[in-house]
Formats: structure tokens, C-alpha cells, sequence
């Protein structure tokens, strides 16, 4: 069922001149996993019991949202009778609140925010047509930039890379949304070390955090692309390949598509999140709490 909310929010992908209908939650429906849109307005008039994730586009709140609500490029509406037990995040956007909403935690927006910080995702800043040589070099440059690494890590740290492949597939709408939330997450820590740190003291706190979105951005794509080309090979070529292979296949898949105007950069969006969320939810692939808890006192390990 995640799969199949996935490969519906992957097709709801606006296509220039053509309006995309709304995606609805209805009076009295209830969505019990994560609600992601892309390209289009969401809006909740019945609950939603995870959270909730739009993506170029609006999101208006009429009923109730037990997680947060997360805008990247659009603005959030919520209406009198509106819900929020999460948080409320906008970039490029605003948030309108009726008398009467109720926000039960955070709500953060950004809305003079440009499309810079779309680099760590490798989004269209560059103000050049999709079609230009330069962006098409560019993009064909990167492709094999991906597939060095790939090949890099699958020999270096094999064992945990397929161990971060496997969840791509199995929970690939709540690796989305994690990594979309992590993003974000990173994205105002970064704004709050460039606006309370003086200067010098937050160059290095800030080339850490950095750092740390990086290697998520280029272990979780890895992984993608393995996961990718596993399953074509399965699916299509009905025999499995080796995993570099399987990854290289991957590689050329995601990366043809990308070169696809507007809808290939925005599923390519779509795969960065999933990829960053399975490097935080598996570890880099050691599948063990970032935070290990302390033995309880008076126990004494051997």
C-alpha cells in the first residue's frame, strides 16, 4: 500500500500547462500513512494521522494533522477549525492561520527564500534552460561522478549499502518523508548557525552540518540507485544482478529520466529524499540507534 501512495504522488508531477487537480482528503476520511504531494495542492478536510508533505505546491488545513505539516515552495492555509498536533514548516512560503486554528507545536516560515538551497539537491538554479548544453553536460557529468562513487562505496562498505538498499523498497514513502523532514531540519540549522553564531565560531558548526547532509545525500543515492536497478533486473530482465550492476543499471535509469524537463528533476528530488531518509533510518547501513541508551544503574556489564 506505501508503494502505491508513492507511485501516486510521483505521478501527480505538474506538467506545464496542464492543472493538476488538488490532492483531497475528504470529510470523514482518514489517512493513516504519510501524505506526500508533488506538483499539486493538498488539502485536508478530513485527519490525517501521519504527516503530511507537499512539494511545489499549497497545502490547506481544514481537519486534523496528528504529525507536521511540511511545505517546500508553496505557502500553508489553516482554517478555524483546523488541527495541527506537529509542527508547521514553510520555505517559500507563508502561513495563514483563521481564529481559531490550533498548532500544537512549531511553525517556521521561510518565505523570502529562493532556490538556493536547492543545490543540495541539485534543482535548476542556474536560471538556464533544461534543454541547454550546458545543463545537459553538467547533468551527464554528475551521472558519472554517481557512478564512481557507487562503484567506491558497493567495494568499500558493500555489506551495509545493500543492508540500506533493502529498505528503499520496503518503506520507501516513510524514507520520503524522513528525509524531506531531515532536509528541512538541516536546512534551519543551518539558518540559525548563520543568524546567532557570530561569524567565525559558526563557519566550522556550520561546515558540519554540511558535511552531514552530504554524506546522507551520496550514501542514500547509492542506495536508490542498487535498490532501482534490483528491481528492474528482476522485474524486467527476470535474473539478478551483481551489485554493481544492479547499481550501474540504476545509474542509468534514474539518470535518464532526470534528463526529462520539469517531471525528470522533480522525481530525482523525490529519490534525494528517500535516499537521505533510508541513510538515517538504517545508520549507513548498520541498522542501529544513532543514540544507544544507557544501561540501566547498578548494572554491570561483562
Amino acid at each position: 500500500m506505501r508503494r502505491l501512495w508513492l507511485w501516486a504522488a510521483l505521478g501527480s508531477v505538474a506538467v506545464p500547462g496542464f492543472a493538476v487537480p488538488a490532492l483531497r482528503i475528504a470529510p470523514g476520511s482518514v489517512a493513516r500513512s504519510e501524505v506526500v504531494a508533488l506538483g499539486r495542492d493538498l488539502v485536508v478536510e478530513g485527519e490525517a494521522q501521519r504527516d503530511v508533505a507537499v512539494i511545489n505546491g499549497d497545502a490547506r488545513i481544514d481537519g486534523v494533522v496528528a504529525g507536521d505539516v511540511i511545505v517546500l515552495g508553496g505557502s500553508v492555509a489553516l482554517s478555524s477549525g483546523a488541527r495541527v498536533e506537529g509542527d508547521v514548516f514553510t520555505i517559500g512560503g507563508e502561513i495563514e492561520t483563521a481564529p481559531g486554528a490550533q498548532i500544537g507545536g512549531r511553525a517556521v516560515a521561510y518565505p523570502s527564500i529562493g532556490a538556493a538551497w536547492l543545490t543540495l539537491l541539485e534543482g535548476p538554479s542556474l536560471g538556464l534552460s533544461a534543454t541547454s548544453p550546458v545543463v545537459l553536460a553538467a547533468k551527464l557529468a554528475l551521472l558519472t561522478a554517481w557512478l564512481v562513487l557507487a562503484v567506491g562505496l558497493l567495494a568499500v562498505s558493500g555489506h551495509s549499502m545493500l543492508a540500506t538498499s533493502e529498505l528503499v523498497g520496503a518503506e520507501p514513502l516513510r524514507n520520503f518523508v524522513t528525509g524531506l523532514t531531515a532536509v528541512l531540519a538541516l536546512f534551519v540549522v543551518a539558518l540559525g548557525l548563520t543568524a546567532f553564531v557570530p561569524g567565525i565560531a559558526g563557519v566550522p558548526l556550520l561546515a558540519l552540518v554540511v558535511l552531514f547532509a552530504l554524506l546522507l545525500k551520496l550514501w542514500g543515492m547509492v542506495a536508490v540507485f542498487h535498490a532501482l536497478g534490483d528491481w528492474l533486473s528482476r522485474v524486467v530482465l527476470k535474473r539478478r544482478l551483481q551489485p554493481l550492476n544492479a547499481a550501474t543499471l540504476g545509474v542509468v535509469v534514474l539518470g535518464a529520466i532526470k534528463l526529462i524537463p520539469w517531471a525528470g528533476t522533480i522525481l530525482w528530488w523525490a529519490a534525494t529524499f528517500i535516499g537521505i531518509g533510508v541513510a538515517l533510518a538504517t545508520k549507513f547501513g548498520r541498522r542501529e540507534p544513532w543514540l544507544e541508551t544507557p544501561p540501566p544503574a547498578g548494572l554491570v556489564l561483562g
